[in-house]
């Protein structure tokens, strides 16, 4: 959480999210990408933000991934989740955003964005609800009304959701 934004205020704002996007590399993933001798590239994620996606999708909130790398294992696994919208190697994220928001009929204002890096700043100005995880950039940190106390990878996408869905009293009954 920002100093600037007061607590109530970042509650309301996260009790309003209609839709949450996340970026995968250093949100999703610890931003460690493992690399094979046969050149394989793989990512680690946590359980603990896979429940909390599939939790979301099941209480009727849109989720949805940007990502500027590329990794056909997430991509799976996110498809396993019930995440259908993968947009991978994106350039502009800011563009991603509002292509989904057209697509899928987002209202920016209450669409919750987590990430993490500089290639996120568009995507978080576009958004309503600027997130990131604990070891964000600080640029991104202070473009966010809302910094997670995890890490990227580490549970950031859980604690997120988390908030939403109970401050939504969706939680309990997940």
């Amino acid at each position: 959480m920002t100093v600037a934004e007061p607590a109530s205020n970042v509650l309301e704002l996260l009790r309003q999210t209609t839709a949450a996007v996340f970026d995968m590399d250093g949100v999703l993933t610890d931003g460690t990408v493992l690399v094979t001798e046969s050149g394989e590239e793989w990512r680690r994620m946590h359980v603990h933000d896979g429940y909390a996606l599939q939790a979301a999708l099941q209480g009727g909130m849109p989720v949805f991934v940007v990502s500027g790398g590329h990794s056909v294992g997430a991509e799976l696994r996110l498809q396993r989740l019930g995440i259908t919208a993968c947009r991978m190697g994106v350039a502009d994220k800011g563009q991603a955003l509002r292509e989904l928001a057209q697509a899928y009929n987002l209202n920016l204002s209450t669409t919750l964005y987590m990430g993490d890096d500089l290639p996120d700043a568009a995507a978080l100005r576009l958004c309503g609800i600027p997130c990131c995880p604990a070891d964000a950039a600080p640029q991104i940190q202070r473009l966010c009304i809302y910094v997670s106390r995890f890490k990227g990878g580490q549970g950031c996408v859980r604690d997120v959701l988390e908030k939403v869905l109970t401050l939504q009293h969706r939680w309990a009954e997940l």
